[in-house]
């Protein structure tokens, strides 16, 4: 029996690709490399990426063809192209991102997420290229904090590959898995979708050159946080609290996360939000309504910088409530508390990539 390339077209035609329910040949999934040799053929399949769910069960099925419609005495060896470059493995993800800082707090309700969207905007008005991941999967707000809640990031083709462009708002790069769900639907996902779904947003996203990427993290100590420290080399944490005993209590959870052995994150300073209530007819009043400096205590304790004191007042919920936050109007005491705190962590930032070594991904067992 002689082999020759129509023979192996004709073979390869009546096998379905799942994910274009065309044959291979079709799909132009067959490259032009068919190689024979007496009772050995060798091809390349050309599949869209190196993820493909499909893999696997395609190859089987095309090598079943050929021994099926030719001869099962055919010795077949199939090879496997991209179209899309694959992801860059975990320890080489974000190569032109300078400092990668992670906006924590032990527990919700404490205003992280105002933080970490005022601090990325009062850090881009400072003139750093500044992204922002909103990385809490289950109540992601960033969207309605920067009033782009109807944002559809689209993809771009660079470098072989596609790649997610985020949306840009007040001179920040933005990605939140708000885009990509119903905002008025629960997102009931198991852990690992969780985890795989940040990992896209991080690694499949086209985020550039920046000076500073801030991940908005969940409250608490969850697995996406350590999606986050398995995937990223995390410069520094800054640990968001109000100053009464049971948020306290709850920050010291995080910050022994981030100083545990194995995870060994930095802790860049503590922001004591909420610090004192001041009412808009009374400027120079301060009120202590959840307690007086407990951050302050705390960030001495712990030998630690207290980063920041940002002050309860009205405008700071109504202005993330409009999707215009604090830090766009610097001549508010509020805006100005915000760039203070920008300016703080770019000093922290630079004194600890000064004094110690860069942080090491933390190890999958």
């Amino acid at each position: 029996m002689t082999l020759y390339p129509k023979l192996i077209m004709d073979a390869l035609a009546t096998v379905t690709y799942p994910g274009t329910k065309k044959n291979l040949v079709e799909s132009e999934m067959v490259a032009d490399d068919i190689r024979i040799a007496g009772m050995t053929v060798k091809f390349t399949l050309i599949f869209p990426r190196d993820t493909d769910p499909f893999l696997k069960s395609t190859v089987k099925a095309a090598e079943a063809a050929i021994h099926y419609h030719i001869s099962p005495d055919v010795a077949v060896t199939i090879e496997t192209e991209f179209k899309s470059k694959p992801r860059p493995e975990v320890g080489k993800l974000l190569p032109q991102v300078k400092n990668i800082i992670a906006v924590s707090s032990g527990k919700g309700g404490v205003g992280k997420s105002t933080v970490s969207a005022n601090l990325a905007i009062a850090l881009a008005r400072l003139g750093y290229k500044v992204g922002l991941l909103d990385a809490d999967i289950f109540g992601p707000s960033m969207p309605k904090m920067f009033h782009v809640e109807d944002a559809r990031p689209y993809a771009v083709e660079k470098d072989g590959r596609q790649l997610i462009e985020p949306i840009e708002k007040y001179g920040v790069k933005l990605l939140s898995i708000g885009f990509f769900v119903n905002p008025d639907t629960a997102t009931l996902w198991r852990g690992g979708m969780a985890s795989n779904a940040l990992k896209q947003l991080i690694a499949d996203a086209d985020w550039g050159d920046l000076d500073y990427f801030i991940l908005d993290t969940p409250p608490g100590t969850s697995d996406i946080h350590l999606t986050l420290l398995q995937t990223l080399a995390i410069t520094g944490a800054v640990i968001v609290s109000t100053p009464q005993k049971v948020a306290l209590a709850d920050a010291r959870k995080g910050i022994d996360m981030y100083r545990n052995d194995k995870v060994n994150v930095p802790i860049l300073g503590l922001v004591e939000n909420m610090a004192w209530f001041t009412p808009a007819e009374l400027p120079e009043n301060k009120y202590y309504i959840f307690g007086k400096e407990g951050c302050k205590a705390l960030a001495q304790e712990l030998d630690t910088p207290l980063l920041a004191q940002i002050p309860l007042v009205q405008s700071i919920c109504e202005s993330g409530d409009d999707g215009e936050p604090a830090a766009c109007k610097v001549d508010t005491a509020t805006g100005q508390a915000f760039i203070n705190l920008a300016q703080a962590v770019v000093t922290v930032t630079n004194r600890r990539n000064k004094e110690k070594a860069p942080t090491k991904i933390v190890q999958t067992h």
